[in-house]
């Protein structure tokens, strides 16, 4: 059973850093690309990015690049996502989902993220 388990939010103020984790069980992490989305309140969807199953391949929404790092441990599968200069409107539900054959097939229940002063 494919399990993934997002870890990491919290409050932090504009202008701060957090590191969010996802570790996934029940499936052959290396072998799969993995995104990050978000839905900040009362909106729908945003992608943030995803990686490539080796690592070595990331995409950002244009709004993220610069700010926001993806990367990830296939010995440990774990997906981090890494974020720096948060401003308010980063303030959403963070979720890592797992690509399927017509595209994301599975999802964790998600970290809040809160930024504010």
């Amino acid at each position: 059973q494919v399990q993934l388990v997002e870890s990491g939010g919290g409050l932090v103020q504009p202008g701060g850093s957090l590191r969010l984790s996802c570790a996934a069980a029940g499936f052959t992490f290396s072998s799969f690309w993995m995104y990050w989305v978000r839905q900040a309140p009362g909106k729908g969807l945003e992608w943030v990015g995803n990686v490539h199953p080796n690592g070595g391949v990331t995409w950002y929404a244009d709004s993220k690049k610069g700010r926001f790092t993806i990367s990830r441990d296939n010995s440990k599968s774990t997906l981090v996502l890494q974020m720096n200069s948060l401003k308010s409107e980063d303030t959403a539900m963070y979720y890592c989902l797992k690509d399927g054959v017509w595209g994301p097939d599975a999802w964790g229940q998600g970290t809040l993220v809160t930024v504010s002063s």
